[in-house]
C-alpha cells in the first residue's frame, strides 16, 4: 500500500517538475553581430539590438562588447560570447555571410574592416561610386597611388580635386571579403573617413532595418 502511494505521488509530482524546467529553461542566444557597446544577438531564433546596460527580452542584456566578443547577461548569469553565424530553422547552417551593421551618431552606419589586410575603419555611403579616401589614408594602408593609379576630376561637397582611380586587391567588411574592387584616392584632407561606396556595396545586398544594416554576400 505505502509502495503504491508513494508511485500515485511521484506520478503527480513529475508533470510539475517538468512545467518548473521548461519556465526556467534558458532561451538560445547567438551572438551575430559585434559593436563597441552593442551587438546583434538571435534569441530564440528572433534577432534583436542589444545596447549595454540596458534590458533586452527574455531576460538577456549586454553587459558589454567589443568588435571581438561580448558579455552577456541571461537571467543573472553573465557569460561571454564570440561572433557565431546564424542558423536556419532545424540548426542547418546557412551557406550566405552576412554583416550588420549598428546606425551609429549622426545616422551613419560605421563599419570596421580592412583593406589589403589593413584594418580601416568605413563609413557605409551609397553616393559616392568608388570605395573611397583621402591620400594621407592611402599612403597608411601601402597603396602607391602616385604609380598605380589613373590621374582623374573628382567632385566633393566643396570643390573638384584632383584624384586617382586604384583597384584594391581585397575590401573586407566583417566576414565579407571582396576582391578587385574599384578605389579612389583623393589629394587633401577629404573624405575624413574610408567611404565603403558602389564598388562594393553593389556587389553585396544591402536591407536597411532602421537601427541595423544588414549585408548579404551575393553568390
Amino acid at each position: 500500500m505505502q509502495n503504491t502511494l508513494i508511485k500515485l505521488i511521484n506520478s503527480a509530482l513529475l508533470p510539475l517538475a517538468l512545467l518548473a524546467s521548461a519556465a526556467w529553461a534558458e532561451p538560445v542566444v547567438r551572438v551575430v553581430g559585434l559593436f563597441a557597446n552593442a551587438a546583434v544577438v538571435n534569441i530564440d531564433g528572433q534577432r534583436h539590438m542589444l545596447r549595454a546596460g540596458k534590458p533586452g527580452p527574455q531576460g538577456v542584456t549586454l553587459i558589454s562588447a567589443n568588435s571581438t566578443s561580448a558579455t552577456i547577461s541571461i537571467n543573472g548569469q553573465r557569460r561571454q560570447y564570440g561572433l557565431q553565424r546564424e542558423y536556419t530553422e532545424g540548426f542547418a547552417e546557412r551557406d550566405t555571410q552576412q554583416v550588420s551593421i549598428a546606425r551609429g551618431e549622426g545616422g551613419h552606419f560605421i563599419a570596421h574592416g580592412s583593406i589589403n589586410g589593413h584594418n580601416v575603419q568605413f563609413m557605409v555611403d551609397t553616393g559616392a561610386t568608388s570605395v573611397a579616401m583621402n591620400a594621407f589614408q592611402a599612403r597608411r594602408l601601402g597603396i602607391d597611388f602616385l604609380v598605380t593609379g589613373t590621374e582623374v576630376r573628382a567632385n566633393t561637397a566643396s570643390a573638384n580635386v584632383k584624384a586617382y582611380r586604384v583597384q584594391l586587391d581585397r575590401v573586407k567588411v566583417g566576414d565579407i571579403e571582396l576582391r578587385d574592387v574599384q578605389g579612389l584616392v583623393l589629394e587633401g584632407g577629404f573624405p575624413t573617413d574610408v567611404l565603403l561606396g558602389m564598388s562594393w556595396l553593389s556587389r553585396v545586398r544591402m536591407d536597411d532595418q532602421g537601427s541595423t544594416l544588414v549585408l548579404e554576400r551575393k553568390y
